[in-house]
């Protein structure tokens, strides 16, 4: 076999591969519930995100963050403060 079959061959391979697994995860994602898929339920309340960072010897950080449930409210803060009615 010549050296470009045995490319042709493998670029097929590669390229097969990567369809397939493109195709494994489209299905993993659309039968994953919304309870145990990425995200919180939009509802009222907030939801409390902790950081903790550690940069070894010099001690770290410790952050909390509210974050609104309902999407009206997150958006909004995303609106710059001086923007124009």
């Amino acid at each position: 076999m010549s050296g470009a079959a045995i490319i042709t061959v493998l670029s097929g391979l590669v390229l097969l591969l990567a369809v397939l697994r493109a195709a494994q995860v489209l299905h993993h994602e659309r039968g994953t519930p919304r309870e145990t898929g990425r995200g919180t339920e939009p509802g009222p309340g907030d939801s409390i995100v902790e950081s903790h960072y550690s940069s070894g010897v010099s001690g770290g950080q410790s952050m909390s963050y509210r974050i609104s449930r309902d999407p009206q409210t997150y958006a909004k803060l995303f609106i710059p403060k001086d923007r124009k009615k």
